[in-house]
Formats: structure tokens, C-alpha cells, sequence
């Protein structure tokens, strides 16, 4: 049995995290900390977890969490906040999933750059690994740091790593237009999120200044050995949940659609939680679950890929825990099947 404690036990992917850990055969839910004021019951902050797990938020305290046995801290606090915190665990010999930013981008002045201040964890900001299972398995096992992809960079990378990893595509002439659901923009109440503005609506946001933009650049970088660059935008759509990718890319010679999806198939085999499909996928395909869901056309002389995942789920909590199956030991499937 593994004892972990929860960072910021009040938003969206705490709460999926804390469902998704309370059928972990393995696991024991020792702390939930909350950056408020007062200790709120769980029950208070998320009703649906009434009479399953009968636990109050506590301050942070890094030293009461390594002496109560806690092996491993799932961060949900927002980038800024994690890293303040987390030295003080990693310190004293917990492992640590950050699902904030802040251990994302290897290149502090990249951090920088794209998050606006400067960062405050150099030492670990080194040792971080970046928690896609798919492209770095074999390093999360033994990470002491790792860090939880983003939503949207997952249906990038995963959507294009067939693509790059064979040098198949050119680098420089990749488009991504994404649409979330609005539980991506978190649970603090924001005008653009607020039901009035953002009901019977569509809106593409932070155009070419995404965040996730260099996170996503890193990593087909590291599969290729040669530098990309991506077009991504970003929309928001009145739905509750899910991310759906169209990915645009220009081949360097030309395929059939089953040459692709076959490439696709034999890049995944072993990856349990992506399923290439030949049909349009569709985001409720794979609503609360960790699937990622993915197909490829060849359009025009083109390359079109459509890829789809839960934002809660596959796009945060759930790829914590495949992480964290990984990390321990577990079947990479637990909990999440």
C-alpha cells in the first residue's frame, strides 16, 4: 500500500484525482492540503464525494506529511505555487507529480519568457521528467520529479510523435487548432468562463502566446533530433469536458491513409491508453476515461490528424496516475481500466 497526499485538494482535477485514487487497490489517501484559511471537509468542497472519503483539508506541512508515512504528493496547485512548495517534499525524500507548469519546461528562461517570472527551483527544475508515458516511460519509472503533461500538449504530441519520430512531416508547417471544454480553464470564477459569456459561444483565446506552445515544441523536438515549430490555437467551446485536436501537416513525401494509420498502430502497440481508430473520433468517445483517441486522413496532398481526450481525465488526473503506476510498480493500467 502507497500513502500519497494531494496538493490543493479544492479544484476539477483534485477531485477527478481523488475518484480515480479511491479504486487504486494500492493506494491510501493519507492528506488533502488546501490553501485556505479554514480546514473544509472534502464533502464540503466536492458534494459528490460525500460518505467516500471522510478527510478535512490541511495547511501544507512538509515535514508532518514525510513523518505520517506519505511516499508520494500529487501537486494540483496552480504554476507559481508548486514550486514554492515542492523542494521542501522532494528534500525530504517523497516523490512528487506536479500537475502545474512549473517543472514542464526545461529551460528556465523559456519559463520565463512564456510564464511571465522567473523560476525559484533550479536544482530540481533539472531533475524534473516530463510525465508523457508514451514518449518517456522507461525515465518516469525511476523520476523522483515528474512533470504532469499539459491538456492540450498531449493531443499535439501524441497526434504528431508517429509523424516526427519518422522525420516524416516538415518541421516548421504544423498547425494545431484545439477546442476544450471549459472546465479547462479551472474552478476560480472568471468572466470569460462565466456561463453567460461563454454558453452558445465559440472564441479562440491567447493566439499565438499559449503557453503550451513551447511544451509542446520540447517534446517533438526530443523525438525528432530536429528543431519544430508549431501554429497552435487554442478555443474554447460551451461544454463541460473534453479536448478535440486538428492537426495539419505537410508530409515530405506522399502516403496513403493506410500506410498512416498502420505507422500509427505500430508506434502505440504497447501503449494501452491510446486507441488509433479508423472512424472521426468524437470527444464523447472518450469522456471520463484516460484514452486518448486518434486518427489520420490524408487530405489534398495533405496530412490531417484528429485526436480527442478528457480533459480531467486523460489531459490531467488520469495521466497522473498512469505516472504514478509507473513510478511504483503498478500496472500502468490501474485504476484507470
Amino acid at each position: 500500500m502507497t500513502k500519497i497526499a494531494i496538493l490543493g485538494g479544492s479544484g476539477y482535477t483534485a477531485l477527478e484525482l481523488i475518484k480515480i485514487l479511491l479504486r487504486h487497490p494500492h493506494v491510501e489517501i493519507a492528506a488533502v492540503t488546501s490553501r485556505q484559511s479554514d480546514t473544509p471537509h472534502l464533502a464540503e468542497l466536492h458534494p459528490s464525494l460525500t460518505g467516500r472519503l471522510d478527510l478535512r483539508c490541511e495547511p501544507f506541512d512538509a515535514e508532518r506529511l514525510a513523518g505520517r508515512g506519505v511516499q508520494c504528493v500529487f501537486s494540483c496547485l496552480p504554476h507559481g505555487a508548486s514550486m514554492a512548495v515542492l523542494p521542501a517534499l522532494l528534500q525530504r525524500g517523497l516523490r512528487v507529480i506536479d500537475l502545474s507548469a512549473d517543472y514542464r519546461l526545461r529551460d528556465p528562461n523559456v519559463y520565463a519568457q512564456w510564464y511571465g517570472e522567473s523560476h525559484a527551483d533550479l536544482t530540481h527544475l533539472a531533475q524534473a521528467v516530463y510525465g508523457l508515458p508514451e514518449v518517456y516511460g522507461d525515465v518516469i519509472a525511476t523520476a523522483r520529479l515528474v512533470a504532469n503533461p499539459g491538456c492540450y500538449p498531449q493531443t499535439g504530441i501524441l497526434g504528431l510523435a508517429p509523424l516526427v519520430a519518422e522525420h516524416c512531416i516538415e518541421p516548421r508547417r504544423i498547425i494545431i487548432d484545439s477546442k476544450s471544454g471549459v472546465s479547462g480553464a479551472g474552478r476560480t470564477p472568471k468572466l470569460a468562463t462565466h456561463f453567460p459569456e461563454c454558453n452558445e459561444s465559440v472564441s479562440a483565446y491567447q493566439v499565438g502566446k499559449h503557453r503550451h506552445t513551447p511544451e509542446i515544441e520540447q517534446v517533438l523536438t526530443d523525438l525528432t533530433g530536429e528543431p519544430i515549430q508549431v501554429l497552435f490555437t487554442p478555443h474554447l467551446v460551451p461544454m463541460d469536458r473534453g479536448i478535440f485536436s486538428t492537426i495539419y501537416a505537410v508530409p515530405r513525401r506522399p502516403f496513403s491513409e493506410h500506410e498512416l494509420l498502420e505507422m500509427y498502430r505500430s508506434y502505440y502497440v504497447h501503449a494501452p491508453f491510446v486507441r488509433v481508430v479508423e472512424h472521426l473520433p468524437a470527444t464523447k468517445d472518450c469522456a471520463g476515461t484516460n484514452f486518448f483517441d486518434v486518427t489520420v486522413r490524408v487530405v489534398r496532398d495533405a496530412i490531417v490528424v484528429l485526436a480527442c481526450e478528457d480533459n480531467l481525465v486523460r489531459g490531467a488526473s488520469g495521466v497522473a496516475v498512469q505516472n504514478f503506476n509507473r513510478m511504483f510498480g503498478y500496472d500502468e493500467r490501474t485504476a484507470l481500466i
